[in-house]
């Protein structure tokens, strides 16, 4: 009989599994609800010292570190293991979506020149400059000595920039439109970029021979890039027509419409990574595509509903992702043996960073004429670039990538920077912005009609000195021009094929924007 009772409950039980797993879920959703609260009431009393993602991000460090002291860590520790895994497939795709899809195309499209340079010249050459400070630190021993291409994986990974906070901060204030679509722009893309170049790189260290140079990394990080992005664009339109010639926005047949609309992103996203591309860069333009041309063949019905639910799915995500996030750093096991590589990486990301934003600002404005130049004071802002999520799986994912001492030590310097930038820089970026003078001063005129009067800019006197270097002026200025018979063409030709309405109807897609804006400027 004792034997019976025994094999009954034996240590490792299916019911003692579902307790702990009960017990982790519990303390999850208590966690979301919590930080939901929390953020709720310190956005009411304007209270920016402690921003949401900052707030998230503290819960789960507490509740993690509660619960590595407690006898019970073995059995909720399972439930809560942040796996790159499970943060790529289900966390980060309704965030990237999101972020596509909820970019306002005017002045989205009216700064895409800028947006492109800074998301992807800026974020390559935050890459390089950040693994060759680290690459020769390690030379003449300043810091913990890593092969050259591991600096550039750690260079790639740590240039992932998050923008939670600074893009929060600006819809409770109000700012200039064409920055928040500078900061929002880049950030996404940014995104993108970094996790294209990372794995070129981890797939560089993994094949590379003797003889594969420069060039063939360029060619590989480019495949992976157009590639991806040339499969989100295909899924978008493919989207487009199907709902613009399917009759779905019938209305028994709204649930229909609903459901492919929400399997499309998916869609997109497994079939980049099953051929080997970037699932990121793919589900990101199948955003900004199918909010383009997809979105306007939904019945209006179809449309709220869809709007709402993938606002719903992605704001879940993102603050599960820094609770996730907080509770993984406070009980993993984590290399403090090489201060200085934290240190010295500190100093060079600062480095990188302003290398990324003042140079590309300099190549952007002088294309420019002097009333659309970018001030001083919005380059600033955008140098303001925290680390979060992106950053933390991507340094997760080193640590199986790479040699274990070499992992561990990108890992635990890219966990004290996404705590360091989150937690206290985060906390301060509302008064740094307040004393820049870039939040606090929107009116509704300039987000309506300085688009149309100024293709898409407000018609701010900025008084910078010409650009003397003509010769790049006139190549930068062939780009502009060929950007601005893009738009010409997706006014008169992408447009009317891929949608059902005329081009005037592309202007209530604005309008959420504007109202949502208008709200955050009544309450804050």
């Amino acid at each position: 009989m004792p034997d019976i009772i025994e094999t009954a409950q034996p240590a490792g039980s299916p019911g003692k599994e579902q307790q702990a797993a009960g017990v982790g879920i519990l303390l999850q959703i208590s966690m979301l609800v919590l930080s939901f609260v929390l953020g709720h009431v310190l956005r009411r009393h304007k209270f920016y010292y402690l921003p949401e993602a900052s707030a998230s991000l503290l819960i789960g460090l507490l509740v993690g570190g509660f619960a590595n002291i407690s006898n019970r860590e073995t059995s909720i520790r399972t439930w809560f293991n942040f796996h790159e895994e499970f943060f790529f497939l289900f966390l980060l795709p309704p965030i990237i979506f999101q972020s596509g899809f909820s970019l306002a195309p005017k002045p989205f499209f009216s700064n895409f020149g800028a947006i492109i340079t800074f998301a992807i010249l800026g974020t390559f050459i935050s890459s390089v400059v950040t693994g060759l400070l680290v690459y020769l630190g390690g030379l003449v021993f300043l810091m913990y000595s890593l092969p050259l291409i591991e600096c550039m994986m750690f260079g790639s990974l740590i240039s992932a920039t998050d923008p939670v906070t600074v893009l929060s901060i600006f819809q409770e204030l109000g700012t200039d439109m064409n920055l928040y679509a500078l900061v929002f722009g880049e950030s996404v893309l940014n995104d993108a970029m970094a996790i294209s170049l990372y794995r070129t790189m981890s797939s560089v260290r993994s094949h590379a021979t003797s003889g594969q140079n420069f060039i063939m990394l360029i060619i590989s990080f480019l495949e992976t890039f157009v590639g991806s992005m040339s499969s989100g664009v295909g899924v978008g339109f493919i989207s487009a027509l199907l709902f613009k010639y399917a009759g779905l926005d019938v209305d028994n047949l709204q649930n229909l419409e609903c459901c492919l609309f929400v399997l499309f992103p998916y869609f997109s996203y497994m079939l980049a990574e099953g051929i080997g591309l970037s699932g990121i860069v793919s589900i990101l333009f199948t955003g900004i595509v199918m909010k383009h041309y997809s979105f306007s063949n939904l019945s209006e019905s179809s449309q709220r509903f869809t709007a709402a639910f993938f606002h719903l799915i992605s704001s879940l995500a993102e603050t599960f992702v820094f609770i996730y996030m907080g509770f993984d750093i406070a009980m993993e096991q984590h290399s403090w043996s090489h201060i200085g590589f934290i240190f010295f990486s500190i100093l060079f990301i600062v480095v990188a960073r302003a290398a990324n934003v003042f140079s590309c600002a300099y190549l952007v404005n002088l294309i420019r004429p002097a009333h659309r130049q970018i001030p001083m004071k919005h380059q600033q802002a955008l140098y303001s670039g925290l680390r979060g999520a992106m950053a933390f799986a991507l340094a997760l994912q080193s640590v199986h990538d790479l040699p274990e001492g070499h992992g561990q030590t990108i890992f635990t310097a890219t966990t004290a920077i996404v705590v360091l930038t989150v937690l206290l820089i985060g906390g301060s970026t509302g008064t740094l912005l307040e004393k820049l003078e870039v939040v606090g001063d929107v009116h509704d005129a300039s987000l309506g009609e300085g688009f149309q009067t100024n293709n898409g800019h407000t018609t701010h006197s900025y008084e910078e000195g010409a650009s003397s270097a003509s010769r790049l002026k006139s190549r930068l200025q062939e780009l502009h021009r060929s950007a601005a018979s893009f738009s010409t063409l997706d006014k008169k030709y992408l447009t009317p094929f891929f949608t059902s309405q005329n081009d005037g109807d592309d202007d209530p897609e604005d309008e959420p924007h504007r109202a949502r804006g208008d709200s955050f400027q009544r309450h804050g």
